[in-house]
């Protein structure tokens, strides 16, 4: 989980184990989550699947940016 603070908003990118098969390999999925002084303002469902913790967490982070930036 990633962290950072934007516009005043703390954002949270989010990478989920997305592993159907044992045999497949490793996916994570993308969420984000929007706070506010502690309180939950929005958070997303799974946003799309990446071969990555780290690309997960950018991809919840990109859109809890892009949220914020539309709802401003």
């Amino acid at each position: 989980m990633e962290f950072q603070t934007y516009h005043g908003y703390t954002v949270w990118g989010h990478a989920i184990l997305q592993q159907e098969d044992i045999l497949q390999p490793e996916r994570y999925g993308a969420s984000g989550t929007i706070t506010l002084a502690g309180k939950l303002v929005e958070a997303s469902g799974i946003l799309a699947c990446f071969d990555t913790e780290d690309e997960a967490q950018r991809a919840g982070l990109e859109w809890a940016r892009a949220w914020i930036d539309s709802h401003g």
